[in-house]
């Protein structure tokens, strides 16, 4: 793999962008093996923790598969539904697709929300409060932040006991990022206030999972993601 030392350290960023175009473009494919944390630290010139950063990241946009032992193994790079979706470059390159995503994401994750608090288990409740927890604990941290944002949403598909549903998520989340990654985080995860509100608003669909009432979690779901969208579109006006 061709891979470039970073210039500034601590961003993982960084080696998930050039990780994600080297499996995209078709140079790493689906079954490939990465190489180890030590390796790619190495050959990036970071530390460990920086890496896994990286990985978990591939790992929420459904890119690679992290195995016992750390070891990570690429995954089906294109499914039928990402095949539907375009390549966004940016988010002013297509104004209207990125509006379509937000509604196509609001009516996926509100019905998510109601399918998991009929189906979730103690085994989903625990990664969701896992989440939560570290979310709580790095509130105004931005690489965190950003990470745990897209991980409970993650976690919450998975909830529902669908497969379809997990691999509708991973594909409009995947070009949500791609188009709005910007933004999302100079509006959220910097802004203090902001995150502190997120988490809030995580905690309370995460009580009503937990509760096992559908109607509150679509209701505290909604309220979540037209507070997303209302920071979008004032971006998106501009």
């Amino acid at each position: 793999m061709d891979l470039s030392r970073l210039a500034k350290k601590n961003h993982y960023e960084h080696i998930t962008e050039q990780l994600k175009t080297l499996i995209l473009s078709g140079e790493l494919q689906a079954g490939s093996k990465l190489p180890s944390t030590k390796e790619l630290s190495e050959q990036f010139g970071v530390g460990r923790s920086t890496t896994r950063e990286a990985l978990s990241a591939l790992k929420a946009m459904g890119l690679i598969e992290i195995r016992q032992g750390g070891h990570c193994t690429v995954k089906s790079t294109c499914s039928p539904v990402q095949s539907l979706l375009p390549d966004l470059q940016g988010l002013h390159n297509n104004r209207q697709t990125i509006l379509e995503l937000i509604e196509a994401r609001k009516s996926l994750e509100v019905a998510n929300a109601a399918i998991a608090a009929s189906k979730r288990d103690e085994h989903d409740l625990h990664a969701l409060a896992e989440i939560l927890s570290e979310m709580e604990q790095h509130i105004g941290n931005e690489d965190i932040g950003e990470r745990t944002d897209l991980l409970f949403h993650l976690a919450l598909a998975k909830a529902t006991h669908n497969s379809i549903l997990v691999h509708l998520f991973e594909s409009i989340s995947k070009q949500m990022e791609i188009g709005i990654r910007e933004t999302r985080r100079v509006e959220i995860y910097s802004n203090r206030s902001v995150s502190e509100q997120f988490f809030l608003e995580h905690k309370a669909i995460y009580e009503a999972v937990k509760r096992q009432d559908p109607e509150a979690s679509q209701s505290r779901m909604t309220e979540h993601l037209l507070h997303v969208e209302q920071i979008l579109l004032k971006y998106l006006a501009n």
